[in-house]
């Protein structure tokens, strides 16, 4: 057939250019100024400073128990202290921020959660509650929040030397770690020990100290446990100099630099309540802490008050506290849930609930996007993370449009697919870039680049959006072929007899059971047509979207680079995806009975290879787009 032929002709042409975009990627290294600023966990400027909160070696804490701890953290009122302002990898944020970033860094988890009892204790017989074997959920564990943890290891952190703190991702890395520390030769009960460690993830500040060198002395020149191990040491210096990051002193003017605490005069009142913070927490005086909080909180305000950031650092506890984005995953999948059971059942009132959720998802995640750009005083649209809630957002405000426009729940449906998957992927896979950042230097070179990056986002939503609806006719093609049901679906004659109106929940006409009666065939076509041409309308507007992209990012690299094209493998990727659009479009014409079933299979090829343009060449070619 005349379709399959030019099928054919375009996968030759894809396979020219990857071919084109493997040979040039090997070559590329990324300029300078193309990389995202380097993160530092711990204050070069801050090490070395005293520990405000007083010496911890000195000054024995009565707190010594989990439990202990867990009942002093319940009465301790550490929201005065959320919205402080700290200065902290190019930027003020707020305390309650520094505290997500340390601890999940430092742990793996948003929350540290610490085991009840010692789990040494787990090899000595008779003397752990928890008996001589492991299941799951035996071990009790309690959970503290960042901002007290991220307090309680600076003030007391000789307690932690022993808990199971630091996290490691590498497993062989934190298997040979545990049988350094409890190797089964001198007691096999070591082995139940090494097991509990093991279900947390982590291992102890001494574990890493004392067996790290020995490790990595073992592994010398294998890559992937020196990383692991580098990754590790990282983790436990993050813990050693906590204090270092106190740069929570605005300075006189905003080009100078922000203090730690403890360049403060003794006796200033900033000072005096930090010192009286720290001895009433290792006091565990409950009431004696959140006085000095309450004084803390409002001392430092005060130095250099027209500095001092103010309405900005409510608007990042907002954002912080509301969680939008997860918030956000969560009501397009009941939104999802709700509008595929109204297909299914034909009831108007689930349509309407799918509705209404889906609006309430789009309102939440427009508006975590619009909290994260005002903290972050830029369009946040330049990391990995970012540009994936960007994405989401783009789909689920186009498709809601069309929805609205053309009165069918079927966009709404997609809109709510692509906004859960987006979502779901960025906050529940550590998609790099989740934590507010500063940009790379050369984002700042144009204004051209918001319109070139806001561009190419839309059309790779609009990719993901036809896809979704792509997915919905394949299903349904598939199922009523099942059925015996009429199968040329796409530009047939009887498409146009069918008198459904478009508002109605019409999708549960492709569901029919075969035999439906002398009109199922009619409005089997007529439902698949509305499929077909509801695919068409998303992926013409991504074709013509994404081409526009790629002209302003030519445009912007001429005005940044000073060169239209070089044949990134960024450039090369999307102009490859581009060209996949331009093939739907010729074999439509070429094959017009068939051309809703060709048009949804290249729809997925597309956006198979729209996701190895956004991922995979980001995280595998080197290239000028290092950034992106």
């Amino acid at each position: 057939m005349m379709w399959s032929r030019l099928v054919g002709r375009g996968v030759l042409v894809v396979a020219l250019l990857l071919a084109l975009a493997s040979a040039v990627a090997h070559a590329q290294t990324a300029p300078a100024g193309n990389a995202h600023p380097q993160t530092q966990g711990v204050s070069e400027a801050g090490k070395g400073k005293v520990n405000p909160f007083g010496d911890p070696v000195s000054n024995a804490s009565a707190l010594q128990t989990v439990q202990a701890k867990a009942e002093f953290a319940a009465k301790l009122n550490l929201d005065p202290l959320r919205d402080l302002a700290v200065f902290h990898n190019g930027r003020a944020k707020i305390l309650d921020t520094l505290a997500r970033e340390t601890v999940e860094t430092i742990t793996g988890r948003k929350r540290l959660k610490l085991p009840s009892e010692p789990l040494q204790n787990l090899a000595k017989d008779g003397a752990s509650s928890y008996g001589s074997t492991i299941k799951p959920g035996t071990i009790v564990g309690v959970q503290f929040e960042p901002l007290f943890t991220l307090l309680d290891i600076t003030i007391d952190p000789r307690f932690y030397i022993g808990q199971p703190l630091v996290g490691v991702g590498y497993l062989p890395l934190r298997e040979e770690l545990l049988e350094l520390a409890f190797p089964s030769k001198e007691n096999p009960a070591n082995e139940r020990v090494r097991e509990a460690f093991m279900r947390t993830g982590r291992v102890t500040p001494r574990m890493v100290d004392r067996l790290g060198r020995i490790v990595r002395e073992t592994h010398a020149g294998e890559r992937q446990y020196i990383e692991a191990i580098n990754r590790t040491e990282h983790h436990l210096v993050m813990f050693v100099d906590a204090k270092a990051n106190l740069e929570m002193v605005a300075p006189t003017e905003r080009t100078q630099n922000w203090l730690h605490l403890s360049d403060l005069p003794e006796t200033h009142p900033v000072r005096l309540a930090s010192a009286e913070l720290g001895a009433a927490w290792r006091a565990g005086d409950v009431a004696r802490a959140n006085a000095a909080i309450a004084s803390l909180a409002s001392e430092l305000p005060k130095v250099n008050a027209e500095i001092y950031p103010t309405t900005r650092r409510a608007v990042e506890l907002a954002y912080n506290d509301l969680r939008a984005f997860e918030w956000g995953w969560v009501l397009y999948c009941v939104s999802l849930v709700a509008l595929l059971l109204a297909f299914g059942t034909q009831r108007s009132w689930l349509a309407w609930a799918g509705g209404v959720l889906l609006a309430a998802g789009m309102l939440t995640h427009a508006t975590g996007f619009v909290l994260r750009s005002i903290v972050a005083e830029r369009y946040t649209i330049q990391n990995q993370f970012e540009s994936m809630t960007g994405i989401s957002l783009f789909a689920v405000l186009v498709a809601f449009g069309i929805m609205l426009k053309k009165r069918q729940w079927l966009f709404g449906a997609a809109a709510a697919a692509v906004g859960f998957m987006t979502l779901v992927t960025a906050t529940q896979t550590a998609i790099p870039g989740e934590y507010v950042e500063r940009e790379a230097a050369i984002l700042n070179t144009s204004v051209l680049l918001k319109y070139h990056v806001t561009t190419v986002l839309v059309s790779y939503a609009l990719i993901a959006l036809g896809f979704v609806i792509s997915l919905f006719y394949l299903g349904a093609h598939y199922f009523n072929r099942s059925r015996g049901v009429g199968m040329s679906f796409g530009g047939s004659a009887d498409a146009s007899e069918g008198t459904e109106s478009e508002s109605a929940v019409t999708v549960n006409a492709v569901l029919m059971p075969a035999g439906g009666g002398s009109e199922a065939p009619k409005t089997v076509y007529k439902a698949m047509d509305d499929l077909d041409r509801s695919q068409m309308i998303v992926l013409q507007l991504a074709f013509w979207t994404l081409g526009v992209g790629i002209l302003l990012g030519a445009w912007w690299a001429d005005h940044s680079w000073g060169r239209w094209w070089a044949f990134d493998p960024k450039e090369t990727w999307a102009l490859v995806t581009w060209i996949v659009y331009l093939i739907v479009i010729h074999v439509r014409k070429a094959a017009p009975r068939t051309k809703g079933l060709t048009t949804a299979w290249l729809s997925v090829i597309g956006f198979v290879i729209m996701l190895w343009t956004y991922f995979g060449v980001n995280l595998l070619l080197p290239g000028l787009h290092a950034y992106a």
